[in-house]
């Protein structure tokens, strides 16, 4: 805390949040709320904590921001492009940065009923959240969405993968298709509330860069540093919730033992230990779970955790070029997948299946996979989102393509709360 900051501890009420993103949205043109809903989760989930600023910088210049503060942030997936040799030339739906990175001037964090502000002036901060006037929870008009592929344009696609895999080009490769569409009225911190109620995810975070917004419910960490320990933690491996605890059991137990879906799982474990490899002290890496299962209310994935002990050197800065983006996104090997995935994708993923998170005082961070996430221009009142799943030599079209329709499915359910659905694909 910097000499001209100060603390504020009071109990929170029930609004509070909602009027602080409302409040925070009038006020800064950068901010970051994270939190994990409380749910279990094999090393934690997001802190649950809040993040204004109103400068930022690229992860390039990130040094150019304070020390002695945070640093929140998100990464595009098309930042790839400046640790490899590769475009992204697809159609850009939103032009988002590559990276963006603040430190705050206001942060607020949470601790069971009470919270804490932490600012230039925290009182009046706290007196200006409570005051804030919530809009009218009422139908703000229509939505149009558009899906990039039907059934029958997504096995083409998928028969044209698995012939680069029966080619020996690639083993296994993430695919995915995107929902897009405008609305009449941008209403993030609506959707982004309703997407947490619909579907609350232990990485759940709305981001604000200036008219951008991401409204994140990830279920899968990308990577987290605590001292010198580095974890990552891949999902592959879907399926739905059953409608009563048997059927939900017997679901839990197909996945557990599905031979495809541990097969797509391992092969990401061993990309995941071949990029730590690229930094870990020599003998560290170890595979901490394998095959995971794990249930969220729509979904239950199969997670494996994946640790190391890093060099007294290594940081941020040095840990992303090495691993970026995370191997559940692309693909086995890598580099040929996504030189694939931009021949055969039809949009830019942008900040979709990129990262978003904070970096602490020490150096320590965590930041997840944006994935089951929205991405919103409020000046374009525009909007995109992805969906995918892993093609190996076993997959089935119609099983995947219905895979990647579970996974929008808490998106499509929230903007129909919101808005008066047009042109809906499903």
């Amino acid at each position: 805390m910097s000499a001209t900051e100060s603390k504020l501890t009071v109990n929170k009420t029930s609004d509070w949040i909602p009027k602080m993103l409302e409040w925070a949205n009038l006020n800064f043109a950068y901010f970051g709320y994270f939190t994990s809903h409380d749910i279990d989760y094999p090393s934690g989930g997001f802190e649950h904590v809040f993040y204004a600023g109103s400068q930022a910088v690229s992860l390039e210049n990130i040094n150019q921001l304070p020390n002695n503060k945070p640093k929140i942030g998100i990464v595009s997936y098309d930042q790839k492009n400046k640790y490899e040799k590769l475009t992204s030339n697809n159609n850009e739906i939103i032009n988002c940065p590559d990276s963006l990175f603040f430190s705050p001037d206001l942060t607020i964090s949470f601790n069971q009923e009470e919270l804490t502000i932490q600012s230039s002036a925290p009182n009046d901060c706290y007196k200006q959240i409570l005051n804030t006037k919530l809009p009218d929870d009422v139908n703000h008009g229509n939505c149009s969405l558009h899906s990039s592929h039907d059934e029958e344009s997504y096995r083409i696609t998928f028969n044209s993968i698995q012939d680069h895999i029966l080619a020996g080009d690639i083993y296994e490769l993430n695919y995915c298709m995107d929902f897009h569409g405008e609305v009449s009225n941008i209403e993030p911190i609506r959707i982004f509330l309703d997407l947490c109620e619909n579907s609350p995810m232990p990485f759940s975070a709305l981001f604000k860069a200036v008219d951008l917004y991401l409204c994140c419910a990830s279920p899968e960490r990308f990577l987290k540093k605590k001292g010198r320990k580095l974890l990552t933690q891949p999902i592959k491996g879907t399926i739905k919730r059953g409608r009563n605890i048997q059927e939900d059991e017997a679901l839990k137990r197909h996945l557990a033992e599905s031979e495809k879906e541990r097969a797509e799982n391992l092969m990401i474990v061993d990309l995941m230990r071949n990029d730590l490899a690229r930094m870990a002290l020599t003998g560290t890496i170890k595979v901490e779970e394998l095959f995971g299962i794990y249930s969220f209310r729509q979904i239950t994935q199969m997670i494996s955790t994946i640790s190391c002990q890093l060099p007294l050197s290594e940081n941020f800065e040095h840990i992303i070029p090495k691993t970026f983006p995370m191997g559940s996104m692309t693909g086995a090997p890598k580099i040929k997948c996504m030189e694939l995935i931009e021949a055969y994708e039809n949009f830019k993923r942008a900040w979709f299946s990129g990262s978003i998170g904070y970096i602490d005082e020490q150096g320590d961070f965590d930041f997840c996979v944006i994935i089951r996430s929205l991405i919103m221009d409020q000046t374009k009142k525009s909007f995109y989102f992805g969906v995918g799943s892993a093609i190996t030599i076993d997959a089935d079209a119609k099983n995947e393509y219905e895979e990647c329709l579970l996974k929008a499915s808490s998106i499509i359910k929230t903007l129909k709360n919101t808005y008066t659905i047009i042109n809906n694909p499903n």
